[in-house]
């Protein structure tokens, strides 16, 4: 019995140290379970389009409506989760999700690729404030970066594993056929995703003030501002070369089970870091950990053109994996710095705004990576020493 009440005891403390309870539990297990399927082939997603022969145009117009859903899809995500609740709104986002699965399944062309990801996406990209409004309204403002982290660091499992199947398929399978039966594995973790949220997640107690678009912008801190002008900055640093990175890679020699190795070395940096900086984050304040990511989106491509060769493209991706090292403090900075009557809105406008203005950055890292694959990644790399700039020049500031 005394043995009992120890681990009991043991349990609660790491509970509580790891900002666990029934509702953030569930939410958790849902998000391991849909990118546990997803990670297999979204990634892969890029070389698909390339096997149908898709142009480099193509595959920028993939990535800029990817990055440009993500946009538009976040206002509505927030807005439906404060009117309907969470309960409602995790479900929802999860059906359309599967219909996407689907979709692309039964249409293996670049075409499908393009109508199904309208509908694949709802999960992240839906979800993604109401995520957020469930830590705020779950947990304690103290542990707001904990919760967010625990988020974070579980989304990225699966991006360890994921790849590294999928890439095993690819390479026996083919290309089609291994991002088709990915997505067939999708189908399943998304019934038994839906079903978990729409058993065990509360109803929203008490319903959130509504407000519009317009509204929820004017209610904008300066230090949210402020930390959305530096955002949008640093996340062209990131767009110029994202659906580049596997075809990159891939050209430099290495194969697609490489490559899956090579995100898992991501993931796994990332994954180290995200308890201990969410930890002091929230003990002695986050800016400093938003600037030091900053700086790591900076870096990535400089060490990215300077990989030719399978360990140098290894220490890349590690350094880019530990760009996560403060995005649970800037993650939690958003939500502190939005009003708790519309939390979930006002999480969604932000991303609404950033995301629709740095979509632009996927045209733009398309027409550079024409000119030569070092023009892109050193203008990306620009791009991430002006936002570093921008955003410690603020910090400074409002220290003052």
């Amino acid at each position: 019995m005394h043995c009992m009440n120890t681990a009991g005891r043991s349990w609660t403390r790491a509970s509580t140290a790891l900002a666990l309870n029934r509702q953030t539990t569930i939410l958790l297990v849902a998000i391991l379970a849909i990118g546990s399927g997803e990670e297999m082939w979204i990634r892969f997603l890029p070389k698909y389009l390339q096997a149908f022969g898709a142009s480099a145009f193509l595959i920028g117009v993939f990535d800029a409506i990817k990055t440009l859903l993500g946009a538009v899809y976040a206002y509505p995500g927030g807005y439906i989760a404060d009117r309907f609740g969470h309960r409602l709104a995790f479900v929802g986002f999860t059906l359309l999700s599967i219909a996407g699965y689907f979709l692309l399944i039964v249409l293996p062309s670049p075409g499908g690729v393009i109508a199904s990801m309208f509908l694949f996406l709802a999960w992240s990209d839906f979800s993604l404030p109401a995520t957020f409004s469930l830590v705020a309204q779950a947990l304690p403002a103290g542990r707001h970066a904990m919760g967010i982290g625990m988020q974070s660091l579980i989304r990225r499992i699966p991006v360890i594993l994921g790849p590294i199947a999928g890439g095993v398929l690819i390479d026996r399978l083919g290309v089609g056929r291994g991002v088709r039966i990915g997505a067939a594995i999708s189908v399943l973790l998304g019934v038994f995703a839906s079903v978990l949220l729409g058993r065990f997640v509360e109803r929203t107690a008490q319903p959130a003030s509504l407000h519009g678009f317009r509204q929820i912008v004017t209610m904008f801190s300066p230090q949210l501002r402020r930390l959305l002008f530096s955002d949008i900055l640093i996340r062209f640093c990131e767009r110029l070369p994202f659906a580049w990175v596997v075809i990159y890679a891939m050209d430099q020699g290495v194969s697609a089970s490489e490559v899956g190795v090579l995100i898992a070395i991501e993931m796994g940096a990332a994954i180290v870091c995200y308890v201990p900086a969410s930890a002091l984050a929230d003990r002695y304040g986050k800016e400093p950990f938003v600037i030091a990511t900053f700086v790591m989106f900076t870096l990535f491509p400089l060490a990215l053109a300077a990989a030719h060769t399978f360990p140098a493209l290894a220490v890349a991706f590690a350094i880019r994996g530990l760009k996560e090292f403060g995005e649970p403090a800037r993650k939690s900075l958003i939500v502190s710095y939005s009003p708790a009557t519309a939390r979930g809105a006002s999480v969604g406008a932000y991303y609404l705004i950033r995301d629709s203005v740095v979509t632009t950055g996927s045209f733009a890292g398309a027409a550079l990576w024409q000119w030569g694959p070092k023009v892109n990644l050193f203008v990306a790399a620009g791009i991430g020493v002006l936002a570093t700039l921008v955003y410690t020049a603020g910090f400074k500031k409002t220290s003052e």
